[in-house]
């Protein structure tokens, strides 16, 4: 009880404990950063190896390594958010279903958000749960022994990220820096003990020292004959002795680390080992080791220990001599056979085996997970997280929860497909509450529990008298040993604090009612209430200390992972620069190669003088016609309208291993489609035997966007014809819906009649300066175009205006009404308002772009709505208005008065 934070006191015990809670969150956040930034610098790790080899895979690294910092929070809602966190299984099952590719994602969304408070019981002991699932699975599936947790699989790759947890890493730094900085003091302690690469040491040695080799020594030597060398053996003994040495010392600062093990740790070794007894009940303890070791030695300690630079256990690279050292230390199961020189160390594997695997069955000796219920919970969780979990229970929703009335296929269903992933710039973190709509009251306790009201009575006595002390201060007479409870009541109940005085006042209730029920003696000092409420006060005296003890600890951690992020940020930096530098070489210039060397990061300088950087040459563009590129079979298939004669492609490289593929249309100075395609994404299709690049979702978006530029070029016709009716009496006609002739060009082929769209007509004045002013805005939600619409907020359009007009056509898709009003995205998606104010049905509706250009947040947004609908300026809260709220999202297409000329003339 004394324990618990309480808000209303600011005691340096509550002080503390807030300030460790922060601290524990911002840890939490700092690893899921990490995490993203390893998974990045994998990423580009791998695909500068994959460039080198002229092959790369298809993604958005530019992206990726350019916006890596977290985004503003912001407030959101998601329908039963709470599900997955609370029903562990779900994920459990969707980890043995995913695929590598995709296990990166959904174990950033696990690991880091879901269960994400690392240093939160109930979110520990459901992460936990989940890799009982898990674990149970792999088990149940495995064919035999040796199988077992080896392969690299999506249950290997969770189980390594666990350990990356911030508990995790504040082990391995208290346990491991100081042997491992020990020997970084002594970097140049050479223990290669491989018998040929000694012989190698020694004949450079000699050469060195004498300046040639003695006639009894050959260069190149097999293993057996090196191994047999009277002065390469001298050389190795003392050095196996002195690994034998070091090893001992590591070992043993593991085993007397056991109580410091995180929870954790220890319970999925514990898992590890009651499932394999289950399974293999005749496996000897010996194996059941090997497989408890492989996960606490291989994927939890070895790591750590092989590369303490990234883990932050040492500062700067590990020199040559030490890396060796360390990984001969930490041989796994050496084989013998491959790497015979190794046989001289099995007496000290051979000697140690009993004490290991002793270790390791005591690791597995702790308690279970006992956790209440919380509830006020929220995650702080991407929109890109939410849409990738989103879409991996979407597809496998069958397994997931074959039953049509299971809850998780319900909120599937009702949240339909799975959105596009945004991109990185467009990601943004919000707040998410946690909630259930099938959540039902925690039972009571007192019904499964000994406890009776007199119990309660005498526990929430002593709570508000612990407060009520808390909240004096301690050099205070009034709470003096013995403490006189009487005295502090009635004190704190004719004190200044308001809330004090309700507490004093409650606590003289309290002493008359247990006095009543003779549970306390008023002429004994009220014990024995007194001297348990003495005992609490004392135990807050170690348990600040306690806390003091954990925050020097996890602040030492915090600075771990905060160093680690700045070095995998710097890290992340160096590879974009190499990854530059391969491109520019791979693309087949020779800007990358200065003197016969290929650039990693460049030479800016020769003989202490800055290099004059060569201007970047950029080739093309070079045009070509749809007629071409069909003849030469480059098109394979197209979707372009039939009137191809006005549509040509141009192809650019404006910088080394970058290409840009342009689609035009004759008389339009900017293009309708823009591919920017990378020399990787080329070498990524070669290497997957891939001979077609499929535009198909992009010629579609073009078709489209053609047919919108001619709404624009039509609606000039509209607006010209009305002012002078001669204007194009020479040319083809197209009748309108009520028979009044228009004198338009054929644009017919490209105005698709089947297709009908809700539309908005924009028209833009663009002054001299190229500033555009809003001239007027009309359309509909009906899938046709109306006769007559006249914005009453402008005067009509003057002929004379025509030449500096843009018109703006918007197409209306996606309608879908929404019971959230915030449940819309910026940019994305226009919002249609109805609602009855005052015996009056009103509506208004802005555009996708509205919100966006004004600068406008969701809740200005639907404030001017409602004025925009007729409601008073001084009255508009959306919250107070029963509105039904319509999202749909707009193609938009824009024309000037010299474009649409231009098509025109392209047209005749």
């Amino acid at each position: 009880m004394a324990s618990e934070e309480n808000e209303n006191i600011d005691d340096e015990l509550n002080q503390a404990q807030r300030y460790l809670k922060k601290l524990k969150s911002r840890i939490s956040e700092q690893s899921k950063k990490n995490f993203v930034l390893e998974r990045d610098v994998r990423y580009l790790d791998s695909r500068i190896a994959l460039l080198i080899q002229n092959r790369m895979a298809l993604d958005e690294q530019n992206e990726m390594a350019n916006q890596l910092d977290s985004s503003e929070l912001q407030k959101g809602v998601f329908p039963d958010d709470r599900k997955l966190q609370t029903e562990p299984r779900h994920i459990a099952t969707l980890c043995r279903l995913v695929s590598l590719s995709e296990i990166d994602a959904l174990l950033q969304t696990v690991m880091f958000t879901i269960y994400g408070n690392q240093y939160e019981s109930r979110e520990e002991h459901l992460l936990l749960t989940m890799f009982q699932s898990v674990l149970s699975s792999e088990f149940d599936h495995s064919t035999e022994f040796v199988s077992l947790l080896r392969a690299n699989t999506p249950i290997s790759r969770m189980m390594t990220t666990y350990t990356r947890r911030g508990p995790g890493q504040s082990y391995l730094k208290s346990v491991l820096s100081e042997r491992i900085k020990y020997l970084y003091e002594h970097n140049e302690l050479d223990l290669e003990i491989n018998s040929l690469k000694v012989y190698d040491q020694m004949l450079l040695k000699i050469e060195s020292d004498t300046g040639c080799l003695p006639d009894n020594l050959e260069r190149s030597v097999t293993y057996e004959a090196a191994a047999a060398n009277e002065t390469v053996i001298g050389i190795i003994r003392p050095r196996i002795s002195m690994l034998m040495e070091i090893a001992d010392s590591f070992l043993t600062t593991i085993i007397n680390s056991i109580d410091t093990v995180p929870y954790g740790i220890r319970w999925i070794c514990k898992q590890i080992r009651n499932l394999t007894k289950r399974k293999y009940p005749d496996s000897s303890d010996y194996s059941i080791c090997s497989l408890i070791g492989g996960f606490f030695f291989l994927r939890f300690i070895n790591p750590a220990i092989i590369m303490p630079h990234a883990y932050m256990l040492i500062d700067g690279l590990p020199g040559e001599y030490l890396r060796r050292t360390l990984t001969l230390n930490l041989a796994n199961k050496p084989s013998y056979s491959k790497e015979p020189y190794m046989t001289s160390l099995s007496s000290f594997i051979n000697s140690n085996k009993s004490r290991v695997n002793k270790f390791l069955n005591d690791l597995c000796e702790m308690d279970q997970y006992v956790v209440l219920s919380k509830k006020g919970m929220s995650l702080h969780i991407t929109v890109n997280e939410m849409y990738t979990t989103h879409s991996l229970l979407e597809k496998h929703i069958d397994i997931l929860a074959p039953e049509l009335d299971s809850h998780l296929r319900i909120l599937i269903d009702k949240l339909g497909s799975a959105p596009a992933l945004l991109s990185r710039s467009e990601n943004r973190t919000i707040e998410l509450p946690l909630y259930s709509k099938w959540e039902k009251s925690i039972t009571n306790l007192n019904d499964s529990l000994d406890i009776n009201q007199a119990d309660i009575l005498f526990m929430e006595a002593k709570s508000v008298f612990v407060q009520i002390i808390r909240s004096f201060s301690q050099s205070s007479k009034i709470v003096k040993r013995p403490l006189n409870l009487l005295l502090i009541a009635s004190t704190a109940a004719t004190f200044k604090d308001a809330l004090l005085v309700r507490k004093g006042i409650k606590a003289i209730e309290y002493l008359k009612e247990l006095s009543e029920l003779k549970l306390i003696d008023p002429n004994d000092f009220y014990n024995p209430l007194a001297e348990e409420v003495e005992q609490e006060i004392a135990h807050l005296g170690s348990l600040y200390e306690e806390v003091l003890r954990e925050i020097e600890s996890l602040e030492s951690v915090y600075k771990t992972i905060e160093d680690h992020n700045e070095y995998l940020r710097s890290q992340l930096e160096q590879y974009k620069s190499y990854l530059h530098n391969v491109r520019i070489h791979s693309g087949g210039r020779n800007e990358g190669k200065i003197d016969g060397v290929m650039g990693g990061v460049g030479v800016v300088s020769v003989g202490g003088k800055e290099r004059k950087q060569k201007k970047q040459q950029v080739l093309g563009p070079y045009k070509y016609t749809h007629f071409q590129l069909e003849k030469e079979l480059v098109i394979a298939e197209s979707n372009v309208p039939d009137d191809r004669a006005n549509i040509y492609f141009t192809i650019s490289s404006p910088l080394p291993g970058t290409f840009v593929i342009s689609l035009h249309y004759k008389g339009r100075d900017r293009g309708l489609l823009e591919l920017d395609l990378k020399l990787d994404d080329l070498l990524e299709m070669q290497q997957s035997n891939v001979q077609y690049l499929d535009l198909d979702s992009r010629i579609g978006f073009c078709k489209n966007a053609m047919a919108e530029i001619f709404h624009c070029v039509y609606c000039f016709h509209v607006l010209v014809d009305y002012f002078d009716k001669k204007c194009f009496a020479n040319q083809k006609t197209l009748e309108n819906n009520n028979n009044e002739v228009l004198h338009i060009p054929n644009i017919k082929s490209f105005l698709h009649e089947d297709d009908l769209f809700p539309l908005f007509v924009t028209w833009n004045i663009i002054n001299s300066s190229g500033h555009r002013s809003l001239r007027g805005c009309i359309g509909t939600f009906k899938p046709q175009l109306l006769k007559a619409l006249n914005d009453n907020r402008f005067p009509p359009i003057l002929k004379q205006e025509v030449p500096f007009l843009e018109c703006c056509v918007t197409l209306l898709t996606n309608f879908e009404a929404i019971e959230d009003p915030l449940d819309w995205t910026i940019g994305l998606h226009g919002l249609q308002i109805s609602f009855v104010y005052k015996n009056k049905y009103m509506s208004a509706t802005y555009l996708p772009c509205v919100a966006e250009e004004q600068n406008w947040t969701k809740e200005e947004t639907l404030n001017n709505l409602l004025i925009k609908a007729g409601v008073s300026v001084d009255v508009p809260d959306w919250k107070k208005v029963n509105m039904k709220i319509i999202r749909y999202q707009g193609s938009k297409a824009e024309c000037t008065y010299d474009e649409y000329l231009k098509i025109i003339s392209s047209l005749n």
